[in-house]
């Protein structure tokens, strides 16, 4: 018997797109014609993505990406799936691939400056060296799951959030600071940032923390890694693992992540299973009364409703 097999796709290319709203339209139909489903970010600063489908579509589609000189140099992180991880296919055109409110090139360009990447080896070989910060550029729901051993993490909500936090890190300028997120497309501009205020020893980790668990095992990542898709989480560490997230509701150890059910309050949230029942997916008693409360599935995570595509 032959068994479908699927494959998830995570990348990011920073790179200069010229009518990038209509290359964004061209996509998706390239995308949908390979039945491939995901999300795909596109500006003018270039791609980031999540596409899920078949094994050989998912190469077709790395190879299309890698003939093009633009993004000649993506570096896609594979994870085989049991199915898809998506259920849409979404191209949309926005200001910036990672939202972060650094437009301005001549200040910030991850082409021509940003920290210095460390594969997965020399960052674990780095981990637990005195003269080093090991910072999380991430959101509070992201490194409340999952973080690395000592690392400095900020209270954020988005990654918007982080140019203020500048003037709280100028205590590191004397370290060597290593940068790490998801995939690393945050820490290409975290890290020019850094470099534009001053520190001299910035670093990040290549691939992000996807790759890490790939290419070294995850070791001394503490708790599961949040993915933006159906899966809402993923393994990381197969050589020390630990949970380190608690529930929201209860402070019970729980590893498992979800969305607030009231689509106004969508929270994202750690959720006991008992806890996700009592409160039918809700992260408050006021929340279960709202009129437009989503059915609770179990699993946390909803299909947001299609929008038109254009600038948003």
């Amino acid at each position: 018997m032959n068994f479908m097999t699927y494959n998830t796709l995570l990348y990011y290319c920073y790179a200069d797109i010229a009518n990038a709203e209509q290359f964004a339209a061209d996509h998706l139909i390239f995308c949908k014609s390979l039945s491939l489903v995901g999300r795909i970010i596109v500006a003018e600063e270039g791609l980031n993505g999540t596409v899920s489908g078949t094994a050989d579509a998912c190469k077709i589609y790395m190879q299309a990406i890698h003939a093009d000189g633009r993004f000649a140099k993506t570096d896609f992180k594979i994870d085989e799936v049991t199915a898809p991880s998506f259920i849409k296919m979404h191209c949309r055109y926005k200001a910036e691939i990672v939202y972060s409110g650094l437009r301005d090139t001549s200040i910030i360009n991850p082409n021509l400056q940003t920290g210095k990447y460390l594969e997965p080896a020399e960052f674990s070989e780095m981990l637990n060296h005195d003269d080093v910060v090991v910072l999380d550029v991430r959101s509070n729901y992201e490194h409340n799951l999952g973080k690395f051993k000592n690392a400095v993490t900020l209270d954020i909500e988005n990654f918007r959030d982080f140019p203020d936090q500048i003037e709280a890190l100028a205590k590191y300028k004397d370290k060597k600071v290593m940068t790490y997120c998801t995939g690393g497309i945050k820490c290409e501009k975290a890290s020019a940032l850094l470099l534009h205020h001053g520190f001299t020893n910035v670093y990040q980790l290549h691939g992000g923390i996807i790759k890490y668990g790939k290419e070294v095992g995850g070791k001394d990542f503490e708790g599961k890694c949040y993915v933006f898709d159906n899966r809402i989480t993923v393994d990381v560490n197969s050589v020390n693992p630990s949970v380190v997230s608690v529930c929201y509701s209860c402070t019970k150890t729980t590893s498992k992540m979800i969305n607030c059910a009231n689509p106004e309050c969508n929270e994202h949230i750690t959720q006991c299973d008992e806890c996700g029942v009592e409160l039918h997916g809700c992260c408050s008693v006021q929340c279960t009364t709202h009129p437009r409360k989503r059915p609770y599935d179990g699993t946390g995570y909803y299909v947001k409703v299609p929008q038109p595509l254009g600038k948003i």
